[in-house]
């Protein structure tokens, strides 16, 4: 039986960092795991982008394909932009599509794919208006954005702990927009 193909949208906050964990729960949690980095993210990993690519066992994409390519990734099952940073949540819910980490789910949740968005960012970018603004957008398209004690909790201006970023939480939450509630 073929696994549920899952893409992990991955953005320069500080849970990328540490992106093969969140992977390898995945993977545990029966998904066949397809990794976007945004362009800022993939330039952390850039020295290392060959043990991403050998954990997936899928190309590691960052930039759009060129118009002559074949898409060289399976079609998603779902989608999780974790860990989503407060550029990408607002550039998204604005209708900016200028990264492949934000024009894949933007266009995938309108047409069907379930699509959820963990974020990871402090309480002083959270306070920002057009953070409220743009997870009221995201939610009115359908992506379950994931946050508060459904999620992920921000912190405090300097105080994340990017290695205790909930995969899991993130996780189940898709499988049930993929399965329907346990």
């Amino acid at each position: 039986m073929t696994k549920p193909v899952l893409y992990v949208i991955a953005c320069a906050a500080g849970p990328t960092q540490y992106i093969d964990e969140g992977v390898r729960v995945a993977q545990a949690n029966g998904w066949d795991v397809c990794l976007v980095l945004s362009p800022s993210a993939a330039r952390w990993w850039e020295p290392r982008r060959g043990e991403l690519v050998a954990l997936t066992g899928h190309p590691v994409r960052s930039q759009y394909k060129l118009p002559w390519e074949s898409d060289s990734l399976p079609k998603a099952t779902a989608m999780l932009v974790a860990p989503m940073s407060c550029t990408t949540l607002n550039k998204w819910g604005a209708g900016i599509s200028d990264t492949l980490a934000i024009g894949l789910p933007s266009e995938a949740v309108n047409m069907g794919v379930p699509v959820a968005a963990m974020p990871y960012f402090n309480q002083a970018q959270g306070a920002q208006p057009a953070c409220a603004r743009s997870i009221a957008a995201l939610r009115s398209q359908g992506v379950l954005f994931l946050d508060g004690p459904d999620g992920y909790e921000s912190h405090a201006p300097k105080q994340g702990n990017p290695e205790a970023f909930p995969w899991q939480s993130a996780l189940d939450a898709v499988r049930n927009l993929v399965d329907g509630p346990a």
